[in-house]
């Protein structure tokens, strides 16, 4: 399965009927992420939750992604 996908797939699990947009070269990428799950949080919260998801793709040295260079949240 193609990273993005995988990246994608991770923050569906975690954010169900999300909005997820994956943008990237293949180790570095650029999200756009709209959840209902942002109401009220801030962005720091926001930024946490994706995070949060991807936590087993980005972790230890021979991770698959080694950086996440931007994130943007809303609310649908």
């Amino acid at each position: 399965m193609p990273l993005d996908d995988s990246i994608r797939e991770a923050i569906l699990r975690a954010l169900p009927g999300a909005e997820v947009e994956v943008r990237g070269d293949g180790r570095h990428f650029q999200l756009a992420v709209a959840s209902a799950a942002f109401a009220g949080k801030s962005t720091l919260e926001r930024h946490r939750l994706v995070l949060g998801s991807l936590k087993e793709l980005m972790g230890g040295d021979d991770a698959p992604v080694h950086a996440i260079d931007s994130i943007q949240t809303r609310t649908p």
